[in-house]
């Protein structure tokens, strides 16, 4: 892969679009050597890698697979670990082993991860106490604690993002490709966290009826590589323009212009202007491009968008994100859904059930509940059975630790106990118990519309255990 060639916008043409939520640097000077230092590095992910992804993501856009995209809100340096990586993608694993198993078709692994370090926020100014600063705006940008050095915006945390983000994803792959990922293990995904509720007994159960059919293969002849190894791939909000213009490389093989941040990239809520920076970016790249879709969007705005990101109507170019909220999902989604599937276009459908869930408790913690979660994945759902569309994945927050942020589920996590472990640098995750239960309801929900449809996954469960 090659720089940046001369018919790619400039960095100056995009911010002269109107280029939203970006942070102001007090040194240009400064981010342009930053910028310039970037472009030297080399790609974090490589266009075969990005293909990969697209022809599954059209897979699950046709019915033929279903995509599980999580992982954390916002991504911290000093959370750049093994420890917390490793606990991030065993408990995708296990939702994504529960979902594959019950509606028996491929799951697409996809990670918030390796490049979440910056979030947009409604307002650029924070206040406590009389005292006024600029927002945190993820580590890509400045610090969370609360005083005037920390929140400086700082463009040598961009350099620091793409350290971050290639160890993580150096560890990443060992794991996935070293035998970590092999299914022949699913139960030692687990070992190592206290079993404490009955969603790790039921997930358990589930792993050794898995065991017991693996075992049948093997001793058919049937496995090998394929279940030492498993395809994972990297996405996060392309927000920051100086970041992911660095990062854009040349192709050899087509002259045609990757985002080697990440493998997917996503335009959110709040800067898909038609006429953006962010828009006229991704629609550039050859990366798979998702959207965020919030209950504003309306269905002109949505094709608008559509046929701007994937003029070429591409198999597996383009995701769209739903995030409405539980109370709007059936109501704002289906005019939508009928207005993209008119102009031919096969885009994947994706529910984000936590942007349009949150809420702040009384004792002041941002939080959300794992019922109202549920109810916004269900009613998506609902939608899609009622449309004739497939309802291609879930977008979900979430932490492979037991931090105690969203209140509800299976634990009965109260708002009393969100003081205990609330660790989240910007919004509320999902705990490793609450993903696999929202795994496990997923998984009765995927079987029981695939039934439905008159095909014939395995009977994972009884009708009445996830009732």
């Amino acid at each position: 892969m090659t720089g940046v060639s001369s018919p790619y916008p400039s960095l100056s043409d995009l911010h002269a679009l109107g280029a939203a939520q970006q942070p102001q640097y007090p040194d240009a000077s400064e981010v342009g050597r930053v910028v310039e230092a970037l472009r030297r590095r080399p790609p974090l992910v490589f266009a075969g890698e990005v293909d990969e992804l697209r022809g599954r993501i059209a897979e699950a856009a046709a019915g033929r697979a279903f995509i599980l995209q999580a992982g954390d809100c916002a991504e911290t340096f000093d959370n750049v670990t093994a420890v917390n990586i490793k606990n991030s993608l065993r408990v995708q694993l296990s939702m994504a082993l529960v979902l594959q198993y019950a509606a028996q078709v491929p799951v697409v692994k996809v990670g918030r991860i390796a490049g979440q370090y910056a979030k947009p926020r409604s307002s650029d100014s924070e206040t406590r106490e009389g005292v006024t600063l600029p927002s945190y705006r993820g580590d890509a940008v400045n610090g969370l604690d609360f005083d005037e050095a920390s929140r400086r915006n700082d463009p040598q945390r961009l350099v620091e993002v793409y350290n971050a983000s290639a160890a993580t994803l150096n560890l990443v792959r060992a794991f996935v490709n070293g035998g970590f990922a092999d299914l022949r293990t699913v139960h030692s995904w687990n070992s190592e966290f206290v079993r404490s509720s009955a969603i790790e007994a039921r997930y358990e159960a589930l792993a050794a009826e898995i065991e017991r059919a693996l075992a049948f293969m093997i001793t058919c002849g049937i496995g090998g590589d394929e279940l030492r190894t498993i395809h994972y791939y990297a996405s996060h909000e392309a927000l920051l323009m100086e970041y992911e213009h660095a990062l854009t490389r040349i192709d050899s093989r087509t002259g045609t212009p990757y985002g080697t941040s990440g493998h997917m990239l996503w335009i959110g809520e709040r800067t898909r202007q038609l006429d953006g920076a962010h828009v006229e970016l991704l629609s550039r790249l050859r990366n798979p491009i998702g959207v965020k879709v919030g209950p504003t969007v309306s269905p002109s705005d949505a094709v608008a968008l559509v046929e701007r990101l994937d003029a070429q109507h591409e198999p597996g170019r383009l995701t769209l994100i739903s995030r409405m909220g539980a109370d709007k999902v059936r109501d704002v989604l289906p005019p939508i859904v009928e207005a993209v599937e008119a102009t031919g276009r096969k885009v994947a459908w994706v529910c984000d059930p936590m942007h349009g869930n949150t809420f702040s408790t009384s004792n002041g913690y941002k939080t959300r509940s794992f019922d109202r979660v549920w109810a916004e994945v269900d009613g998506f759902f609902d939608v899609h059975a009622a449309l004739g569309t497939w309802p291609g994945g879930v977008h979900v927050e979430l932490t492979g630790n037991d931090v105690t942020e969203c209140v509800g589920g299976a634990q009965e996590l109260s708002e009393e106990n969100l003081a205990q472990a609330y660790e989240s640098a910007c919004d509320p995750r999902l705990n490793r118990n609450q993903s696999l239960e929202l795994a496990f309801y997923l998984a009765q929900r995927l079987n029981d519309d695939m039934i439905a449809r008159g095909e014939n996954p395995v009977q994972a469960f009884e009708p009445h255990e996830l009732a």
